[in-house]
């Protein structure tokens, strides 16, 4: 009896079909997958290369940008070290205008002393003279000067101010260049090879007040720009005050001198004023010595007739009772006629005695009138000469 063929066995055909697909399938595999290690080495070579460059253009630039930081660090050291000079040669500019301010506060109490004392003045001597005019004008310039140097001397307090505020800026902004300048060395440092460098996927997020290049430079250069612009105020603020510190003391000196000059010139006046008023006073002295002896005279000679006088007038008074024909105009009578004239001279003498008299109550009158106007003149030359024009010996104007 034939066997019976098993149903659950394959074909040869089939097997060696099997076969063949395996081997077919097993080589396409080989095949893809060289193709896929060949393509693997192409590519991890590309990356390498790409990642070669990649990172020798982030050198360069990070080169590049520590190239950048230096010159803005250098810009910001010169205009700092630029500003600081600035300031300190304007904060000995506040200096000198302290000190001209300090200056002008002697002349101004002294001329204003000099005002009160020629208050004490007395008599026609208590005059707005030219003295006065200057003196006045003195005081209102030396006020004026000291209102400019205080509104210069704000002036120049702001201006240090901002100054300040300029180095402030450069100081932060070159504080914050020198940090970053420190990173990018230290990222310029960095290799491969370097040990501790680890992943940071955060970093990759965009956090934080981040400018833009153009912002970088233009935060930098507004700074230098602001400083300049101060260092510039500055130079001019300078000569500015020079020459109103040149100026000022040409204008205190100048009105000094013009004060100076009318003092010596009243002085000399009221000298002149007092020496004629005392040759005054001696004329009018020689005049009452004489006037005193004249009224001697007068008075003696008054004296001296009173005999003769009452005789001469009993004897015509006598005579003039003779009788009849005896009441001769005779030789007698007229001697006596020629007595009663004297007596008339007489008469007149004693009116000019009173006249005399008259006189010398008018020049004792301008005695004391005279004595009082000296003493006037020498309490002035007292005030102007010695309490003021010594006083005032003391101002000495600098050229601060």
């Amino acid at each position: 009896m034939a066997l019976l063929q098993d149903s659950s066995k394959l074909h040869p055909s089939e097997w060696y079909t099997a076969n063949r697909m395996q081997r077919a399938s097993a080589e396409s595999q080989k095949s893809r997958s060289e193709c896929m290690i060949a393509e693997s080495w192409r590519l991890v070579d590309e990356i390498e290369k790409t990642t070669q460059k990649t990172q020798s253009d982030v050198n360069k630039k990070i080169e590049q940008r520590r190239e950048e930081i230096k010159f803005w660090k250098q810009e910001l050291d010169n205009k700092l070290e630029q500003i600081v000079h600035e300031t300190e040669a304007l904060l000995t500019f506040k200096n000198r205008l302290e000190r001209a301010l300090e200056g002008c506060k002697e002349p101004l109490v002294i001329a204003q002393k000099c005002v009160l004392y020629r208050q004490r003045r007395i008599g026609i001597d208590l005059v707005h003279d030219e003295v006065e005019q200057e003196l006045v004008k003195e005081s209102e310039v030396l006020q004026g000067i000291i209102a400019l140097l205080g509104r210069t001397l704000e002036q120049t307090n702001e201006q240090i101010r901002r100054n300040r505020s300029a180095k402030y800026n450069l100081e932060m902004d070159l504080k914050d260049k020198f940090t970053a300048l420190t990173i990018d060395d230290y990222c310029a440092s960095l290799t491969n090879d370097t040990p501790h460098i680890i992943y940071a996927d955060n970093a990759m997020k965009l956090e934080g007040n981040f400018v833009s290049s153009e912002d970088w430079i233009d935060f930098s250069n507004i700074n230098v720009e602001k400083a300049d612009k101060q260092r510039n105020n500055s130079l001019a603020l300078k000569a500015l005050i020079d020459g109103i510190l040149s100026q000022t003391a040409n204008d205190m000196r100048k009105q000094c001198e013009m004060v100076n000059i009318a003092f010596r010139n009243r002085v000399k006046e009221v000298k002149d004023a007092k020496h004629k008023l005392e040759t005054l006073l001696a004329m009018v002295m020689d005049e009452t010595a004489s006037q005193e002896k004249n009224i001697a005279a007068l008075k003696k000679a008054i004296a001296d007739k009173e005999g003769p006088v009452k005789v001469a007038q009993t004897r015509l008074e006598a005579r003039n009772h003779r009788p009849n024909v005896e009441l001769c105009y005779d030789t007698v009578q007229c001697s006596l006629m020629s007595e009663v004239q004297e007596i008339n001279k007489n008469i007149q003498r004693q009116d000019a005695l009173a006249q005399a008299e008259t006189e010398l109550k008018g020049l004792s009158r301008r005695q004391l009138s005279l004595e009082e106007e000296i003493k006037v003149k020498e309490n002035t030359l007292y005030i102007d000469e010695v309490l003021c024009m010594q006083m005032r010996e003391s101002v000495y104007i600098n050229n601060y």
